[in-house]
């Protein structure tokens, strides 16, 4: 099964000093029987060569995928010139970053604080975008936009960027059930991004009321990319990303004997 867990489920016991990003590799591979992994960039120390050549062999050695490298503190948008800047660097050595480690995705925010991007804003964004995508390509994967916070929440505003960008190194991480909006409104938003997705967030609210609706708007889309477990809470967090993990298992294996290739 095409199932990871967002390294992010661990940060209490990362801010411990319990887990590193081996430790996470570890648990991963061994504790849950997973084949892939999805590492948030706070479990990496930094971003040297041969730091994250160290984390690539971990990881191959481990025979795991790298289905995603989740980036913070690289969005695009900020209204300083200078922040914007400061990002647009961390976003390049983080496509850089990526490759080293073998990412199939790699998850980079569009930023803005406002309740929509202006024009200008938009257009900076897809710009930006479309870079990152051709250099991710160039390198063999994806890079995308998530329904993270800010403006890319709202289904019209994602889909902006997204037709606009229209570039095959781009996609989406959905973030499941993560848009502004009415319960309606939030539900059509995971039905019609669904053919758009290359990676996914799935939280524990989800997991727990809506699961097999939004696993199945995938499945009915032929989505190819992988179910990554989200885990917010940053206590008891082995238990709780276990139950996570097998509501998904359990929904994904009634899917395969009611919906077959």
């Amino acid at each position: 099964m095409n199932i990871s867990v967002l390294s992010y489920s661990f940060r209490g016991l990362l801010s411990l000093g319990k887990m590193d990003v081996f430790g996470y590799l570890e648990t991963c591979k061994y504790r849950y029987n997973l084949d892939a992994v999805d590492i948030w960039s706070g479990f990496l120390l930094g971003l040297d060569e041969d730091y994250l050549k160290k984390v690539r062999m971990a990881i191959d050695e481990r025979n795991l995928i790298l289905a995603d490298l989740c980036v913070d503190g690289a969005h695009i948008w900020e209204n300083d010139a200078d922040k914007r800047e400061q990002n647009y660097q961390n976003a390049i050595a983080y496509l850089k970053s990526a490759d080293i480690l073998g990412a199939k995705f790699v998850r980079i925010d569009a930023g803005g604080r406002d309740q929509s991007w202006s024009e200008e804003q938009l257009d900076f964004i897809v710009q930006r975008y479309r870079e990152y995508a051709q250099q991710a390509q160039d390198r063999g994967f994806k890079v995308g936009i998530e329904n993270h916070w800010g403006p890319e929440t709202k289904w019209e505003d994602l889909k902006k960027v997204y037709e606009a960008v229209d570039h095959p190194g781009f996609g989406i991480s959905c973030h499941i059930g993560g848009w502004h909006g009415t319960p309606d409104e939030i539900a059509e938003a995971d039905k019609n991004v669904a053919p758009w997705v290359c990676h996914t967030h799935i939280d524990w609210n989800i997991c727990q009321n809506q699961l097999t609706e939004k696993l199945t708007n995938l499945w009915d889309a032929d989505y190819q990319g992988y179910y990554s477990i989200e885990h917010h809470s940053a206590v008891n967090e082995y238990a709780e990303v276990a139950i996570q993990l097998a509501q998904v298992r359990d929904v994904l294996s009634r899917l395969r004997l009611e919906k077959p290739d």
